[in-house]
């Protein structure tokens, strides 16, 4: 046997060897943590509150990713089962993240929960990783329990919207358990991309990294002033329901918490400034935003239930059309909030096929070149969130070239029944 094959194959079997040994130690494997009861956390249905950790001995280095998985506010939606409705109503198991016959795989659908991902790589597969599901129907930000239906004694029902006290048990148990990370990022998609925004201010705080940096993937929170027209605010609808419905404005409600402890970080009446203020809070973080300009199902979410003439267009393709000029309308005065920080970037493509152009991480970064800039996907986006310095990169495409299925898209079809987004 020659000495390069030989010291390959020994090679292989020591690093086996290691990785047997760390698995059996408890890394570089998912661990269930079970919020308790007495912490106040729980899912929407009442069963405990569950989030899962993969580290490793190798760096303190942390991902956070938030999952997605839809919102709800009414009775029919909090019990699931349609696209605009939420995930897991029913709880998160213990064995979440390895069961196929649930939402299991919305933790395995993007690069950052994976230590090899065939499709895409990126270097926080190497550190860390904490998962968050989402239970609540809240993008994780409600603090109220609800009860449905109630004039109909047979179907009432109570729902737990409390996502705000689940982030508290994950970042004070992330404290505890796994220190002060040299590096942080904070990422979520969809729902989880609205959490890791909202949540950014605790986590950082909590965890006080010595470098951190937040990826919000297709979860904005529209400038939308409370007394607004919607009419020149298309999201104020949804944001005075969710406020009311998500107890956002309560007594120990989301809001309310934010605005006592940061006085003048934003205006409380319009949740688009809390979002892109978090430049103000933390000016030496750097903090991006991507999303596609022709999302069809955050827009779906944002308007459909709000405006008749998109609940009742007479063809999906004119349905999608009306979501989008409102979606458009919102993006112009939210990236204008965005840009008032040097430290808050963000990238904006116009579309890919794969799942309504709708979240940017889920799979893989492909289709979502800005080719106008010269910018083959995400990845440069994220390489400078992570790495950069100076101002994060900012870019929004304007040219879009003529729209063209890449093969990421097609692997992601093929896929496509596994990812109910």
């Amino acid at each position: 046997m020659k000495a390069s094959r030989f010291s390959l194959l020994a090679t292989k079997a020591i690093a086996g060897t290691l990785i047997s040994g760390l698995a059996h130690a408890g890394y570089l494997q998912w661990e269930t943590v079970t919020a308790p009861s007495s912490s106040g956390a729980t899912c929407g249905n009442g069963t405990p509150y569950r989030f899962f950790v993969n580290r490793t001995p190798f760096t303190s280095k942390t991902v956070i990713m938030f999952e997605g998985g839809g919102a709800c506010w009414d009775g029919v939606a909090c019990k699931g089962g349609s696209m605009l409705a939420a995930v897991n109503p029913d709880g998160v198991p213990t064995n979440y993240m390895s069961d196929f016959n649930r939402q299991a795989h919305l933790g395995l659908v993007t690069p950052f929960t994976a230590r090899i991902d065939p499709l895409q790589a990126v270097k926080t597969q190497a550190w860390n990783i904490v998962y968050v599901p989402y239970c609540t129907g809240d993008v994780q930000t409600g603090n109220r329990t609800v009860v449905y239906n109630p004039e109909d004694p047979a179907k009432a029902y109570a729902f737990e919207h409390k996502g705000l006290p689940n982030m508290k048990y994950v970042a004070t148990w992330m404290s505890i358990n796994m220190g002060a990370p040299a590096q942080l990022l904070v990422t979520g998609f969809s729902a989880g991309g609205v959490a890791s925004s909202a949540h950014y201010a605790t986590f950082r705080e909590t965890l006080r990294p010595k470098k951190s940096a937040l990826l919000s993937d297709a979860g904005p929170l529209m400038i939308a002033p409370r007394n607004g027209d919607p009419a020149q605010y298309p999201s104020v609808p949804l944001h005075n329901k969710i406020r009311e419905a998500w107890g956002l404005d309560g007594a120990k409600g989301m809001v309310t918490e934010i605005v006592a402890k940061y006085p003048g970080v934003g205006d409380p009446n319009n949740l688009g400034t809390l979002q892109g203020n978090l430049g103000k809070l933390f000016p030496n973080d750097r903090l991006g935003y991507t999303l596609f300009q022709e999302d069809g199902i955050f827009s779906a979410f944002s308007y459909q239930k709000f405006f008749p003439e998109i609940a009742n267009a007479p063809t999906d393709a004119q349905r999608l059309k009306l979501l989008n000029q409102k979606w458009r309308q919102d993006l112009k005065p939210w990236l204008a909030a965005l840009s008032a920080y040097p430290n808050v970037g963000y990238y904006i493509p116009n579309w890919r096929k794969f799942n309504q152009a709708h979240c940017a991480t889920v799979l893989t970064f492909g289709g979502s070149s800005i080719v106008e800039r010269g910018y083959q996907s995400l990845s440069v986006f994220v390489d400078n969130l992570l790495d950069g310095s100076g101002p994060v990169l900012r870019a929004e495409e304007l040219n879009p070239p003529p729209k063209r299925v890449y093969l990421s898209d097609i692997i992601a079809d093929g896929l496509s029944d596994l990812i109910p987004l």
